[in-house]
């Protein structure tokens, strides 16, 4: 079974595990949205790159990091992301993959990164995957190591189960 694991959100990312393998991550597609240099989620973008690393007769599972509204957020960047979050799932339905919803508190606990640093996950998931490294070098591929944990958290947890 493939699963992509998403860090939703215009600064995240998605990761393409198979037996806990990596097969690919990749950051959010984006693409500038009016005059103010701002971004939006290039759907098209994120269909084909779904597409690209699936085939129709492998069994697939999608796993959304489920976020909520935060306090400090601005009205603005919380639609946003809201906005992200809707097209996420409506390509997910046209593309009739099933899509689970994992909250952060969830695969953190697992992965026991409750109440340590952003960065943290990144550590983890390059001792879980050494030969990422290079991918996972700089601060802001924190997104991208979100992802690979999320993938990995639904295989450790929801595919034992099902056995």
């Amino acid at each position: 079974m493939k699963i992509i694991g998403i860090d939703p959100g215009l600064s995240g990312a998605i990761a393409v595990l198979e037996n806990n393998k990596i097969l690919n991550v990749f950051e959010m597609p984006v693409m500038a949205e009016g005059k103010k240099n701002k971004r939006q989620l290039n759907s098209a973008q994120l269909v084909n790159l779904i597409k690209e690393n699936i085939n129709s007769s492998e069994e697939v599972a999608v796993v959304v990091e489920q976020v909520n509204a935060m306090p400090g957020q601005g009205v603005t960047s919380m639609f946003n992301f809201g906005q992200t979050f809707g097209a996420i799932k409506g390509v997910c339905a046209a593309l009739e993959l099933p899509i689970y919803f994992v909250r952060p508190s969830k695969w953190k606990k697992h992965f026991e990164l409750i109440n340590s640093s952003k960065d943290s996950s990144r550590t983890k998931a390059i001792e879980m995957y050494p030969k990422m490294s290079n991918q996972l070098a700089k601060k802001k591929d924190v997104n991208k190591s979100d992802a690979i944990l999320i993938a990995r958290f639904f295989s450790e947890t929801r595919l034992t189960e099902e056995i």
